[in-house]
């Protein structure tokens, strides 16, 4: 019996890229020189596609896989797969939920408190010798400061519960409140940033949220306010956010996620109040372990017609 054809749109880690070649014909369009050539060749066997979440799946790729059954995606944010193309047409598509959550929040935690404190600025005085010669400047604390969470899902509340850790009054930004936890809630993102040292952005990406971090709701954050996402560069006005940070209208902002990623605008490489980091929330082994089993499993139980672990459609 021949096995299931598999379009993957990028490369995995080796521990799943060496099961997924024994379990399925792995088609490598990352690596195809004429990638139409590939899917003219081999897009009528494809029954699934395994993609990463920044690469997604577009409508213009699914449409030359008739047969497909299943996207599955490493990683949770599937604003990148068009999802409404794949309800129209059958396709399931699953991601990778809870098994990144607590990472995530662990390096907006670590951003936050890299800002504040200036860590990056503290090692280099340490490594060139002024520590010899002075004190380094003061910097601001993070316990006991006021916290704004724009976004309450799973990212979201473990973020507050590490804020909270810390002593910190947090309050939240989100489609409706939550009525099971005990944080406040704030419906409105510009007197949410008003009301904050902290802004910490832990939206999904997608057309609901583009955007919703507005050169309004960076203004109000205010000149000691300090600016997290690490969400998806689209929720914020990037330019907006680029200017403030330049003109000191705001204290900083530490940055895991961009537009244009990985060819970020040459002007963060310049900001000396930011600190900044590859899309590496979920970059620790143990959770890009738990990200490709969860992807396998997916595909694993679909082939074997039991019931999908995450599915999204």
């Amino acid at each position: 019996m021949s096995k299931p054809e598999v379009l993957m749109i990028g490369p995995y880690p080796s521990w799943d890229m060496e099961d997924l070649e024994a379990r399925y014909t792995i088609h490598r369009l990352w690596e195809a020189e004429d990638r139409d050539r590939i899917l003219a060749r081999h897009g009528d066997g494809i029954r699934a596609v395994a993609t990463r979440g920044e690469l997604g799946a577009s409508a213009e790729l699914l449409k030359k896989l008739p047969n497909l059954e299943i996207v599955s995606c490493y990683g949770v944010g599937t604003d990148a797969i068009d999802l409404r193309f794949a309800r129209e047409n059958g396709i399931r598509v699953t991601n990778t939920p809870d098994v990144l959550t607590e990472d995530v929040a662990d390096l907006g935690m670590a951003l936050m408190l890299a800002v504040a404190r200036q860590l990056p600025q503290g090692d280099a005085h340490v490594r060139d010798g002024r520590w010899a010669k002075g004190n380094m400047h003061l910097t601001t604390r993070v316990c006991g400061k006021r916290v704004g969470i724009v976004g309450m899902g799973r990212i979201g509340a473990a973020f507050a519960r590490r804020a909270a850790a810390f002593d910190c009054t947090v309050s939240y930004f989100a489609r409706s409140p939550k009525p099971d936890l005990a944080y406040a809630f704030v419906g409105d993102l510009v007197e949410l940033a008003r009301q904050s040292d902290f802004l910490v952005v832990t939206l999904a990406g997608g057309e609901g949220t583009r955007g919703i971090v507005t050169g309004e709701v960076i203004e109000a954050l205010g000149a000691d306010g300090i600016f997290v996402n690490i969400s998806r560069g689209t929720t914020v006005d990037e330019a907006a956010l680029l200017d403030a940070l330049e003109q000191g209208r705001i204290r900083g902002a530490g940055l895991d996620v961009f537009l244009n990623e990985p060819a970020i605008d040459p002007r963060f490489a310049g900001l000396k109040n930011a600190v900044l980091q590859p899309h590496h929330g979920s970059g620790t082994v143990e959770t890009r372990q738990a990200m490709g089993k969860l992807v396998r499993d997916n595909l694993a139980a679909h082939f074997s017609g039991q019931p999908l672990l995450t599915p999204v459609v």
